[in-house]
């Protein structure tokens, strides 16, 4: 996931990842600042940082650091669910002016162990071939949560869809009554009535 969005210098913005159980979480950022001179953001913006926030599902902070204009962050989720993940500057400017625009650029990647290119220069043949082997390895475990996780959240919707399927019938059936009760009644009114007036 790779994006940017713009926030204020005082405000918060949040964004949700759905992540299965004991996954990494690895995200990059980078802010910069709105020059109101260049009508442009500047490329960095020195002595501004980004408190950095990690919600689990269950309202846990998983993670509550100051990093500064730009920083790597790291998670591991323990529970699968949407994950909650705020960033916030530590301006004290108290106005909002029209320098105070900020934008941040950032990518977060899922599940991924990453691979030291210069350890596997270093070392022979054989062992950057089991380096690799254990890189793919971990991967595949990652594709196998994610896949369990989906299988999951799929049983789970079934599940709500089949008791939902069984009470419009439940409804149905008993509107049906109702409505047959409610004829016969009106019948037998109707023939009451016409008796005692002696129309029959």
């Amino acid at each position: 996931l790779a994006l940017y969005f713009h926030i204020g210098e005082r405000e918060e913005k949040c964004i949700i990842e759905d992540l299965p159980s004991d996954t990494l979480v690895v995200g990059n950022y980078k802010v910069q600042r709105w020059d109101i001179h260049k009508h442009d953001f500047l490329e960095s913006a020195p002595g501004l940082g980004m408190f950095v926030t990690v919600s689990s599902p269950s309202g846990e902070v998983l993670l509550s650091k100051l990093y500064g204009p730009q920083g790597t962050f790291s998670f591991t989720s323990y529970l699968s669910g949407e994950h909650i993940i705020c960033f916030q500057s530590n301006s004290t400017r108290f106005m909002a002016i029209g320098g105070s625009k900020l934008r941040i650029h950032l990518d977060i990647r899922v599940g991924e162990h990453f691979l030291d290119e210069s350890a596997i220069q270093a070392k022979d043949k054989v062992n950057e071939v089991n380096v690799r082997l254990e890189h793919l390895i971990e991967q595949i475990h990652h594709v196998t949560k994610e896949q369990d996780y989906e299988r999951e959240r799929e049983e789970k919707f079934r599940k709500t869809s089949e008791e939902t399927n069984s009470n419009i019938l439940w409804w149905a059936i008993v509107q049906t009554l109702i409505l047959i009760s409610v004829g016969i009644w009106q019948i037998k009114s109707l023939r009451d009535f016409f008796i005692s007036k002696k129309l029959v």
